[in-house]
């Protein structure tokens, strides 16, 4: 059971503090994420001189287990109760400060250290920063239901969320590439003060998360029932497993295209400072987008507005696929072009999972935040699995040699070919997924949020 508390004079009311404490939430989590993301593998090929198809493998055997740690975190969550800061953000700062140090030792390399050492290294750090990425990344993204119940204040979160990962994107992809790479060639010791510097600006965003936003929905704690059970009830939640399905095939896309920009700009283009402008004018994706997202969402729905913008970017990947161009600035604007509708998408995602959410206590009468956005998040980290193994088996198959002095025109290409060809045919799926099997209509939500309404002023 749930109770509203919004209103009552012990709790302020839900305005512009709670999204902006809710967007250094993701700020604070996507400073490393993103980083590892684009950069990670760049550090483990060029730096410890990891092949590409072993990197792939350590991403995929971590991520998994990642997946499991999320529902683990999700399930000892819900059966803890809330305190007086409530239930789910004090469990951000317990852990962050852990989260970071591991963060920063995955960019540490030991000098004189056996390839096998390296390996080894790798693997043990990165695991076991995911492992603690899912203690805070849980209750952080669990948090939205709790803040505010009302469908329109859920997608300003969502937004919100969103610009932060946006802004944390942006100061990654913008300065890293700038700093770590010096001639063209990955620095290790350069890595390691830009994972210091991020583990700084991590703690800092953490911490205004914390203070700046406000639980309001209290839910009663719930005993661990069968886990088994709740899955069996999220089965047959259709919203939930259409999101959980398009939400698969974003992720890879995302984390795939990620890697693969970094070698495109590198051997491709020739060209890491284009990369940098790339994650510089992303700001003005964010601009352009984020404005939209309210108006659009209220005249035509989340799901009806979300699938045209998906339709969008991948007809512009494709068109870039079937044009190739040598020059790398006209690479960025074409590309700046084709995310307008995957950035539309992403800011709407974490809206999507709250409503599937309340679906879920609308079908079940019981709610269970930390369990359904863990099981979300634990399909998530099976589509980071996936697209770390195959951004490892891509760049296999493009012919990509780790430490060469300079990778060849043919390989190049293929680099080329797999990162603009990937998000044409991934935002494809999750469009055709989304217009087609999503159930949430504009009208289907509306009643759905009506009915839970009057359930809980009954109580």
């Amino acid at each position: 059971m749930i109770n509203n508390i919004e209103g009552k004079n012990s709790t302020r009311n839900f305005g512009l503090r709670d999204k902006i404490g809710y967007m250094f939430g993701d700020f604070g989590n996507d400073f490393f994420f993103i980083f590892a993301s684009a950069f990670l593998m760049v550090f483990y090929t060029d730096v410890f001189g990891i092949s590409p198809a072993i990197t792939g493998m350590v991403f995929m055997i971590a991520r998994l287990w990642d997946a499991f740690m999320d529902v683990a975190v999700g399930r000892f969550i819900d059966s803890r109760p809330a305190t007086k800061n409530g239930k789910f953000k004090p469990w951000i700062l317990r852990f962050a400060p852990i989260l970071l140090v591991f963060g920063v030792m995955m960019f540490i390399k030991i000098p004189g250290m056996s390839n096998q050492f390296y390996l080894v290294y790798a693997f043990a750090t990165y695991i076991i920063w995911g492992s603690l990425y899912s203690a805070v990344n849980i209750p952080y993204g669990s948090m939205a239901s709790v803040i505010s119940s009302d469908p329109v204040e859920r997608a300003s979160l969502s937004t919100f969320r969103s610009i932060g990962a946006s802004l944390a994107a942006m100061v990654i992809t913008t300065v890293v590439p700038m700093v770590v790479f010096v001639g063209n060639k990955a620095n290790s010791s350069r890595f390691f003060i830009v994972a210091v510097i991020m583990a700084v600006l991590a703690m800092i965003c953490y911490t205004l998360c914390y203070m700046l936003s406000t639980e309001r929905v209290v839910a009663t704690t719930q005993k661990k029932g069968n886990l088994l059970v709740s899955i069996k009830g999220l089965l047959k939640n259709k919203p939930f497993i259409t999101i959980v399905c398009a939400s698969l095939v974003l992720v890879i896309a995302m984390l795939l295209t990620n890697s693969l920009n970094t070698y495109l700009y590198k051997d491709y283009f020739k060209d890491t400072k284009a990369l940098s402008l790339s994650g510089f004018i992303t700001i003005l994706n964010l601009l352009i987008v984020a404005p939209m997202i309210t108006p659009l969402s209220k005249k035509f729905g989340k799901k009806e507005s979300a699938s045209a913008a998906l339709l969008f970017s991948a007809i512009s990947y494709f068109l870039l696929f079937l044009i190739p161009t040598k020059n790398a600035y006209l690479f960025v604007v074409l590309s700046f072009l084709g995310n307008w509708g995957y950035n539309y998408f992403n800011f709407m995602i974490w809206a999507f999972v709250t409503d599937t959410i309340d679906y879920q206590e609308y079908r079940t009468e019981i709610r269970e935040d930390g369990t359904v956005y863990s099981v979300f998040s634990f399909m998530r980290k099976i589509g980071q699995a996936i697209a770390g193994a195959m951004g490892g088996l891509a760049l296999s198959m493009a012919g990509y040699v780790a430490k060469a002095p300079q990778q060849t025109a043919e390989v190049a290409a293929n680099i080329r070919k797999y990162a603009t060809l990937t998000p044409a045919v991934t935002y494809f799926i999750v469009f055709l997924i989304i217009f087609f099997l999503y159930p949430m209509t504009k009208e289907a939500l509306t009643e759905i949020q009506a009915e839970l309404e009057r359930r809980r002023a009954a109580r």
